[in-house]
């Protein structure tokens, strides 16, 4: 027994914890309908967090792998030569893809550039295919065969052109899948030609794809060799080569090979190594979770406006049952813990439904796109518990307006 504010005495409230609770298990059970819309905010909220953590884990994975089997397995190599003397020529030697590829390491390595067309030449294609030249400029590449290789490019239909064909600077040109479209070549077969400048080149094969270089699929390329005889040699040093590499072994090529390919003046060439992957990983990794971070924290805030929304409701409409309640000797600790209790129990429940939505969305994104699928443990672990905080957060005002509400007032409703 306790006093009240005149010094009489209080009976003790015949709620106990254990009634509080059970009650909020009812409370829940007697209306599944409005529960089940209630944690659909903490599902989806929850459901949204861990998917995106875990889609962003499995994505920096991804990017993890594509930064070690192309950006760190690439070198380039570019003429600077006029840059050092004015009066020097070409920089790359005749056989400087064997000089390279000589090197330890190296898997493949080809010399390209641009070929200057002057402003009467075009590119179209045989009076077969129709002799209209192309509307927009097509741009013309000087390669040597290990270019290709390189570049890991692969073919939709045809072959590239090897080492005979570039020794004997034949006519032939390799075309990406947009020049063929463009130019309304659809099969091989006919063995069809594309005139450059009013030189027929017998197209041999065209390109699908490419693991890099990307732009050879909207370029026509002809050997280096050939390109030589008819336009001459790049101007200005605007050749490159590009060198594919052993996953590892990348760092060393760019320290040998300009002293394999000149030995007399490697300062004839700037070589650019590869990014370190650490750094770029790191950086877009970052970017990455900061942006995925603010979706979900802004799918977790949707979700508590959800509840806090409908466990409002549920206290102006279960006023009469407050009041009822408080009279029969239910404090307004007891209330405001019922409240929290329901808000709680369905936060929690939401975050687990979304734990597990969150986890098979993953597996399911990556199981689509070949990917491995990357979760975070903790991940897993706390999504639950933040639908809980999440629960208890949202019902804060509604229990507090609840334990306000006083009996006599209640029951006249």
């Amino acid at each position: 027994m306790r006093r009240g504010r005149r010094g009489g005495r209080v009976a003790p409230s015949v709620f106990g914890w254990r009634d509080v609770l059970a009650e909020s298990v009812a409370g829940m059970l007697q209306r599944p309908g409005r529960s089940a819309l209630t944690a659909l905010g903490t599902v989806l909220g929850v459901g949204t967090f861990v998917a995106i953590l875990g889609l962003t884990a499995t994505t920096s994975s991804q990017i993890d792998t594509r930064f070690n089997a192309l950006s760190a397995t690439e070198v380039t190599v570019e003429d600077v030569a006029r840059a050092q003397d004015e009066f020097a020529g070409p920089a790359f030697p005749a056989d400087a893809d064997r000089r390279v590829e000589r090197l330890n390491g190296v898997e493949h390595a080809g010399v390209y550039w641009p070929v200057r067309l002057r402003p009467e030449e075009s590119v179209r294609a045989s009076a077969v295919l129709g002799d209209a030249a192309v509307p927009e400029a097509v741009e013309v590449v000087a390669a040597s065969p290990g270019v290709f290789g390189a570049a890991g490019v692969w073919l939709a239909e045809g072959r590239l052109y090897d080492a005979y064909a570039s020794r004997g600077a034949a006519p032939v040109a390799v075309i990406g899948a947009g020049v063929a479209d463009r130019l309304g070549i659809t099969t091989l077969e006919t063995h069809p030609a594309i005139f450059i400048g009013g030189r027929p080149f017998t197209v041999t094969g065209v390109l699908a794809g490419a693991d890099r270089k990307a732009d050879l699929l909207l370029s026509v390329v002809v050997p280096a060799t050939t390109a030589q005889r008819i336009w001459g040699a790049p101007e200005d040093g605007g050749a490159k080569m590009l060198v594919s590499t052993r996953l590892g072994a990348a760092p060393q090529i760019a320290d040998e090979a300009a002293t394999a390919l000149r030995p007399d003046h490697p300062e004839y060439f700037k070589v650019v190594p590869p990014p370190d992957p650490k750094a770029l990983r790191g950086e877009v990794g970052e970017d990455l979770n900061r942006l995925f971070l603010l979706l979900a924290t802004i799918c977790l805030v949707i979700g508590a406006v959800g509840i806090a929304n409908t466990t409002l409701v549920a206290v102006l409409e279960r006023t009469g049952e407050i009041g009822l309640r408080r009279a029969l000797g239910a404090r307004g600790r007891h209330i405001t813990v019922q409240f929290l209790a329901e808000s709680g129990a369905l936060g929690a429940l939401g975050g687990m439904v979304g734990t597990s939505l969150g986890v098979l969305t993953v597996v399911a994104v990556a199981v689509v796109r070949d990917w491995t699928p990357v979760i975070h443990p903790g991940t897993a672990l706390a999504a639950p518990a933040i639908g809980l905080a999440t629960g208890v957060l949202a019902g804060l005002y509604p229990a507090w307006r609840a334990a306000r509400i006083q009996p006599a007032e209640a029951l006249r409703r």
